[in-house]
């Protein structure tokens, strides 16, 4: 084998790697390959991610809210009661006082 007949079989050996790289490369690019329906899947799935994560805010939002309500309700309403208490106390202490002075009254009318 002279020397041109190894660069043309050097050439030749080089070519035919280079064919089979590229085609294992299509090959595999073509196996990887997203098709445009996946594609339209994940873009879908991404935008009701996105609107559930919109939702979970809005309700976190909502009873966030909710709750600052209900606790100001229970604030006034528990000062609402204290008050009553404090009234009703009031009022037995005065009937206390008029059924001693009624007794003081019929004990000394007597």
């Amino acid at each position: 084998m002279n020397r041109t007949e190894f660069v043309i079989a050097t050439a030749i050996i080089l070519f035919v790697a280079f064919c089979m790289g590229w085609f294992a490369n299509w090959l595999v690019h073509r196996i990887k390959r997203v098709s445009q329906a996946d594609v339209d899947q994940l873009e879908r799935m991404s935008q009701e991610l996105h609107e559930a994560e919109e939702t979970r805010d809005q309700a976190i939002t909502y009873l966030q809210q909710r709750e600052a309500e209900l606790t100001n309700q229970l604030a006034q309403t528990e000062a609402e009661l204290s008050a009553a208490m404090d009234g009703l106390r009031e009022a037995r202490r005065e009937a206390e006082e008029l059924r001693a002075w009624i007794d003081r009254d019929k004990g000394g009318a007597a």
